[in-house]
């Protein structure tokens, strides 16, 4: 469990928690959450990678671009052979001047490419480690079609694996049978448990999977409260989320609360019972975790070394009964 995985057959070997990028993309978009500083960031960022974290998830609409310009910025800082992975995706494009409108789910050839290039740019490297497809396209470009783009993009040495993020599994066998998948990248928490089914799918074919949102976007940070939900700014997403709001808030801030004593018995912070609680499950390689600090780093990084035994394991399923959290499978072996 602990130490580092393989990226299914891509051959690249990951830390088993990598820092998440989309919360350094700041505010004044639909997707944003709230004012962020940059320096802020750049520290987060460095305070994981002297831990020993060796990947860092982002995209390009994080932040309208903001996100990578900071991740650029961090790794420009490192000397390089100290520089982590860097993961990034394609596929909502935007408009820096007209944040109001909205990100748009497009996949057709010319504009994957010029949204590699201008990744490229913004992160200040050659090379993608890993590029993924954020979302199945709304622009009408068929799978076969957006997904042959990716492995040529793989064949062309532009990037060095392909994932697909927020796909189904039937995408992800269709998507098999054009070009390997090297990644999967879908939301798996202990409160959102769907995921189970295309964590199996992937682990049939040899394709590494890396969750995000283990914490639920702090949900079960275990410093969060109804409080603090109710004092968010309006350009943060979480303002008038249905998992921050009425029973699921209160559901969810119990599972939260649940995961103290575990956590105290085992002498971590309670954010990283929750992300090993992701990693305990046969066929994740790695679970993707934000942070907007220092120190919200420093709370889960144990997560990188903690293995969760059968008792904790049962007390948690029991907590997410007894709660009534969330939906799906509450446990590894559960079918």
């Amino acid at each position: 469990m602990a130490g580092r995985a393989p990226l299914g057959s891509s051959g690249i070997e990951l830390t088993r928690v990598g820092f998440g990028a989309w919360a350094l993309g700041g505010g004044g978009w639909e997707h944003g959450w709230g004012e962020q500083d940059d320096a802020e960031s750049v520290k987060a960022i460095h305070a994981a990678i002297d831990a020993g974290v060796n990947w860092i998830d982002t995209a390009a609409v994080y932040g309208l671009g903001h996100s990578e310009e900071i991740v650029g910025r961090a790794l420009n800082a490192l000397p390089e052979n100290d520089r982590p992975h860097v993961f990034t995706k394609c596929g909502l494009t935007f408009e820096r001047e007209h944040p109001e409108r909205g990100p748009r789910n497009v996949m057709a050839p010319a504009s994957v490419r010029s949204e590699l290039e201008s990744s490229l740019r913004r992160l200040g490297l050659e090379r993608i480690d890993l590029y993924q497809v954020h979302w199945p396209p709304e622009d009408g470009t068929p799978l076969e079609e957006y997904w042959s783009t990716m492995v040529e993009l793989r064949s062309e040495g532009l990037v060095r694996a392909i994932g697909l993020s927020n796909h189904s599994a039937a995408q992800l066998r269709a998507a098999e049978q054009i070009g390997h998948v090297d990644a999967l990248q879908p939301p798996f928490s202990m409160i959102h448990r769907g995921a189970a089914e295309l964590i199996v799918a992937a682990a049939e074919q040899e394709t590494g999977v890396i969750v995000y949102s283990p914490m639920q976007s702090g949900l079960l940070s275990g410093s969060m409260t109804a409080q603090r939900v109710a004092a968010m700014p309006a350009d943060d997403w979480r303002h008038d989320h249905e998992d921050f709001s009425g029973e699921n808030l209160v559901r969810n801030l119990a599972l939260a609360e649940a995961l103290r004593p575990v956590a105290e018995r085992l002498g971590v912070p309670v954010p990283a019972v929750a992300v090993a609680w992701t990693l305990a499950w046969p066929g994740v390689t790695g679970a993707i975790v934000g942070a907007r600090s220092a120190e919200q780093a420093t709370a889960w990084l144990p997560a990188m070394e903690l293995a969760l035994g059968e008792d904790d394991l049962l007390t948690l399923s029991k907590a997410i009964r007894e709660t009534g959290a969330g939906e799906g499978p509450v446990a590894p072996t559960e079918e």
